[in-house]
């Protein structure tokens, strides 16, 4: 029934989340919260595994939910329900493609589609900001766990890899340098 369940939850993300991998996100917090399967920690350390590794966002985390909650079925099955909407309409549309291509009614469908696309990669940036920058919770001396409002140490990270990207020398540089730089940021400050 697990295996169900995964295929049908992130088919229904491959299904809607049109615009890439960053759009799939608010479908995943949407997905942690009713099924408990990871919390918005969880999805923020997805987020960035699956950034960091080769692949489609989308797939990777498909994957590593699937991987979590099932073991290796259960990743290649929520990676098969995640890819399974985009085959269907790839083949569809590969079928009808001189009819679609010469249709001003799929041309404005698709026009109609960009900011549904772009609204849902707004609200995955914004998923992406409060995870990594806003309620951090700490553990006091007293054992007691205070949420504080910001989380400076990856406040001021950001600040400075932003600053950095600005200096000529720096944009040249391939991304996989400030990906390893980053994981090796984050290991050590522990962030």
């Amino acid at each position: 029934m697990t295996y169900l369940r995964l295929f049908f939850e992130f088919f229904k993300v491959g299904l809607f989340s049109v615009g890439g991998g960053l759009a799939t996100i608010p479908f995943l917090t949407d997905i942690g919260t009713r099924t408990g399967w990871f919390t918005s920690a969880d999805l923020a350390n997805m987020i960035a595994i699956s950034e960091s590794t080769p692949g489609p966002l989308g797939v990777n985390m498909a994957s590593y939910v699937g991987f979590h909650v099932g073991g290796v079925p259960g990743g290649a099955i929520a990676t098969l329900g995640l890819i399974c909407p985009a085959i269907v309409v790839i083949a569809v549309i590969a079928s009808f493609l001189k009819k679609f291509r010469e249709s001003k009614t799929v041309d404005a469908v698709f026009y109609g589609l960009r900011p549904a696309s772009t609204g849902l990669i707004a609200a995955a940036w914004i998923q992406v900001v409060k995870i990594a920058l806003m309620f951090h919770e700490v553990t006091l001396e007293s054992g007691a766990v205070e949420t504080q409002l910001f989380y400076w140490p990856a406040i001021i990270l950001a600040a400075a890899v932003f600053t950095c990207l600005q200096l000529k020398p720096l944009k040249k540089l391939h991304p996989i340098v400030f990906i390893g730089l980053a994981a090796v940021v984050g290991v050590v400050f522990q962030l």
